[in-house]
């Protein structure tokens, strides 16, 4: 039997050696120059890492040889480290404005789903290699989520809200900004609810559907097409409704909320995560830092907004644009805050927002304001990770684990924008192309 020849294969500048025949090959050796096994604990130098059926197989020092019939990927000039988590992208779309309006009357759900495919191709590209979906109406991305996990297409691992829950008028009632005759055409599947018994009917609604998460929005939000403010816009008891009947479901909870009052009322409800979180004053952050809660700062929905209107100065509806022009201001403060006080921060961009496949742009801005290359790293993997109960599958490269690894060019502790261009993809156990 003549020996497998190997010849060399060039992807996105990485050296990888392939068998110059079919075969079939279940383990791949990585090479690692330096590896970041497990973000938060100091990089280790020269790395070997066993994967074997999408799964890590072990992880040794130095580079150890590589047994016949398996496949070497060489990566001994890259930081290598777990591939990302975004814990907050909307990924049907990143249209907003006037524009994303339209797509709400234009776009068929087999529409919406391709854009999802497409849209999640450039956020694994981007080296994330699971998100968080916080809503969309149609089931889209619930569609997309399952196909992935079938192997029936490429994409990041997707933890899914299916529809975002609020009360009638709130952040994601769907129907705002309609005439009247038409809101019964854009009111959801059923995520609008009032009164404590009937978001008890919205929570079962939506993991009826398959809903990996629950999200709702507990005060206004910034691109709802109402000038109704930011602030509380549910219930205590609404509220505490959906945080119980989730829970007693065994899923969490994600909560849109801007003001102060309405992050509060989430809190003492008992959700898992605060999406946004711009207001604070000191009872909040007080009893946020007491909580077990993750903040997820989505900062990077800034620069969505700057380019829209630089494009476009009417982009925005009036209402909606002074909502978008304060948000800029403000941006970043309760990041500043939280921090200090020892609030557990998870890596989140609402991309969708912000262009996809620009999600590493939210690093820059974590560092910005306030947090170390260290802390943002580990919030977009170890913390990230734990917000959705996926620890013992993702967040760090560690034997057991899902194959999920990226690799970049230069050290991301020393410079946090070199995540921005990511030169080796690997999910579960895959290389992307």
């Amino acid at each position: 039997m003549k020996p497998t020849i190997f010849l060399p294969l060039l992807l996105a500048g990485v050296a990888i050696a392939m068998p110059a025949r079919a075969q079939t090959v279940s383990r791949t050796v990585i090479h690692a120059g330096h590896l970041l096994a497990e973000p938060g604990k100091p990089a280790r130098g020269a790395s070997t890492i066993v994967v074997e059926n999408g799964r890590v197989l072990s992880v040794t020092d130095g580079h150890q040889p590589v047994e016949h019939g398996a496949t070497l990927i060489d990566l001994k000039d890259k930081y290598v480290l777990p591939g990302l988590i975004d814990s907050h992208v909307h990924l049907t779309s990143d249209a907003g404005g006037i524009a994303g309006q339209l797509e709400d009357v234009t776009l068929s759900p087999a529409a919406q789903a391709f854009n999802a495919e497409a849209n999640g191709m450039k956020t694994l590209r981007a080296g994330f290699t699971t998100v968080r979906n916080l809503g969309d109406g149609d089931g889209a991305t619930l569609a997309l989520r399952d196909a992935i996990a079938a192997g029936k297409v490429t994409g990041p691992r997707i933890v899914d809200a299916g529809a975002s829950i609020s009360g009638g008028a709130g952040h994601m009632d769907g129907s705002l900004g309609y005439r009247d005759e038409l809101r019964p055409f854009f009111a959801g599947v059923g995520n609008t609810c009032n009164g404590a018994d009937d978001c008890r009917r919205a929570v079962r609604l939506q993991i009826g559907r398959g809903a990996d998460v629950i999200k709702f929005a507990s005060t206004g939000g910034v691109n709802s097409r109402i000038g109704a403010g930011l602030g509380q816009q549910m219930f205590d008891d609404e509220a505490k409704a959906i945080v119980d009947t989730a829970h007693m479901f065994g899923k969490k909870v994600a909560v849109h909320a801007h003001g102060a009052d309405g992050i509060r009322l989430a809190l003492n409800a008992g959700v898992d995560s605060v999406e946004h979180g711009t207001i604070l004053d000191e009872a909040t952050i007080a009893a946020w830092a007491k909580s077990k809660a993750y903040y997820v700062p989505t900062l990077s929905t800034v620069n969505g907004y700057k380019e829209r209107i630089a494009a476009n100065a009417n982009a925005y509806e009036p209402d909606v644009l002074a909502k978008i022009q304060w948000r800029i201001g403000i941006t970043g403060k309760s990041l500043e805050q939280l921090v200090p006080r020892g609030v557990r921060i998870a890596f989140g961009t609402d991309a969708g927002v912000s262009k996809h496949g620009r999600n590493a742009d939210e690093f820059e801005l974590m560092v910005e304001h306030g947090m170390t290359p260290v802390e943002a790293l580990k919030a977009a993997t170890v913390n990230a990770a734990d917000l959705l109960g996926l620890s013992s599958e993702i967040g760090t490269i560690a034997p057991g684990k899902s194959a999920d690894i990226i690799a970049i060019s230069g050290d991301p502790v020393a410079d946090v924008r070199l995540l921005k261009t990511v030169d080796f993809v690997m999910a579960r156990g895959n290389v992307i192309d």
